[in-house]
């Protein structure tokens, strides 16, 4: 059921060297920081501190909460739509998120939180948070690989994705001094466009074979909308979690928050719309009401105005929609990109858009908006950024999106490379989409799968060749 190899570098291996070797380096340079040592009793006095609750955990900890449960469950959740891959999608989800954060608080840590003094990674909440971020980089990427590819080469993926997301990161936020707290390039763009460069590499013509299990049936349909749910409630901490304390984690949430509502009702009238009978489209449902959440990370606290949330949730529930209406059957039949998710309809299109959003809001930006303490404390105009003008800055933000995609483009087409040879073990053509190949599956599960669908024949998210 995988394909015939000589040579097959087996799960286990791979999850226990890597566990060891975390092990080592974990010892060797990660410590905790300075509010989560024991040392922090001392800290408050020398810092004149008055309580505990100055404590950077009780500003982050709600918020990593709400991204953490999107991670493990909101992503894994989405992708149990195919009717025999519900193992799959949450299992190896939960496999390579736990895998994928403990490098991830290495690599991140390396660049921005290293202590030139004693050479150790000094880690408290925020890197926590930080480390899901690079994680869902990877996820992203994995929504296009869905049901194709082995556990091994997941984690492959996600060991070159986080080093990838590390440096591009560092790139965009620390060296052009760019603002995206809620990760439109950094996060989405890149992750979504290493995972099409991914699926590009790795295309497959014979996938035709495996069709029968391409489609949802209602109960996975329900699954996957469980995922949608929680995304969609905890988006607003997501785009929050890392924004400046006080007014910009205030406005982040809330403009976040008015995109997600505006693009539900967007998508639910262009999926009746674009149905014979009016009747709604799950897949839609499941995944253009969330793209508001991608396209705000970027300007979430920037003053972009309760009516520009709307007005940008209302836009990208028609982007997105759109997207899995035209762009998916051209992208796989023409492009030859097979998207299992949709992840350019809702992660890479709505990516972009937010990034274009935020450039145009910063280069607007103006003291008459934020006032002058505002507009430093918004933008981080201090130190090598202090003399930065608005529209300069507008300049960088736009740089960004290029180098998002940049990484996205030629990451994925490197570790494409790689994951295309034939040592990982990945299922034949027609076994994808098939927890069998590698589960042990319930006594009670039916041996043969019923080959009918849904009435609808686009309700696929990837519409093969026939």
């Amino acid at each position: 059921m995988t394909k015939n190899t000589n040579i097959r570098i087996s799960l286990p291996a791979v999850c226990l060297v890597w566990q060891i070797a975390m092990i080592i380096l974990f010892g060797v340079f990660v410590r905790y920081n300075e509010e989560s040592d024991a040392r922090w009793i001392e800290h408050l006095k020398e810092k004149n501190i008055s309580s505990n609750i100055e404590n950077d955990f009780y500003y982050r900890y709600p918020s990593f909460q709400d991204v953490h449960v999107m991670i493990f469950v909101g992503f894994g959740f989405l992708m149990t739509f195919l009717k025999r891959y519900s193992f799959g999608a949450v299992g190896f989800n939960f496999l390579i998120a736990a895998f994928g954060i403990q490098w991830a608080l290495l690599m991140q840590g390396w660049f921005h939180a290293f202590d030139n003094e004693d050479w150790k990674i000094k880690i408290g909440i925020e890197n926590l948070i930080n480390a899901d971020f690079c994680v869902a980089g990877c996820l992203i990427a994995y929504g296009a690989l869905l049901g194709k590819v082995s556990p091994v080469q997941l984690m492959v993926l996600t060991l070159f994705g986080v080093t990838l997301f590390a440096v591009e990161e560092y790139i965009i936020l620390e060296l052009l001094h760019v603002k995206d707290a809620g990760g439109s390039m950094v996060i989405h763009t890149f992750g979504a466009y290493y995972g099409l460069t991914i699926s590009r590499v790795l295309y497959r013509p014979n996938l035709f074979q495996s069709k029968r299990l391409q489609g949802s049936v209602y109960h996975s349909d329900v699954y996957a909308m469980i995922g949608t749910l929680f995304l969609w409630m905890f988006w607003p901490s997501f785009n929050s979690a890392i924004a400046d304390h006080g007014d910009g984690q205030h406005r982040a949430a809330i403009n976040t928050y008015i995109a997600l509502a505006s693009s539900v009702l967007t998508t639910f009238a262009l999926s009746s719309f674009s149905q014979k009978h009016g009747k709604m489209d799950m897949v839609h449902i499941q995944n253009a009401t969330l793209a508001a959440g991608v396209a705000m990370g970027t300007a979430a606290e920037f003053m972009i105005t309760p009516y520009g949330s709307l007005i940008v949730g209302f836009c990208t529930g028609i982007i997105s929609t759109f997207g899995y209406l035209f762009l998916t059957p051209f992208m796989e039949n023409t492009l030859k990109i097979q998207d299992t998710c949709g992840i350019h309809n809702l992660h890479a299109m709505p990516g972009v858009l937010g990034g274009v959003i935020g450039a145009i809001t910063a280069a607007a930006a103006s003291e008459s908006v934020y006032g002058r303490e505002g507009l430093i404390n918004t933008f981080d105009f201090k130190e090598a950024t202090a003399n930065r003008s608005p529209s300069v800055q507008g300049g960088f933000q736009a740089a960004g999106i290029f180098v998002a995609i940049a990484f996205g483009l030629v990451g994925g087409a490197l570790v494409g490379g790689i994951l295309k040879l034939p040592i990982w073990g990945d299922p034949a053509d027609a076994n994808c989409f098939d927890d069998e190949v590698y589960w042990e599956l319930p006594d009670d599960e039916p041996d043969n799968i019923s080959v009918s669908v849904h009435p609808n024949p686009n309700h696929v998210r990837s519409v093969q060749q026939e």
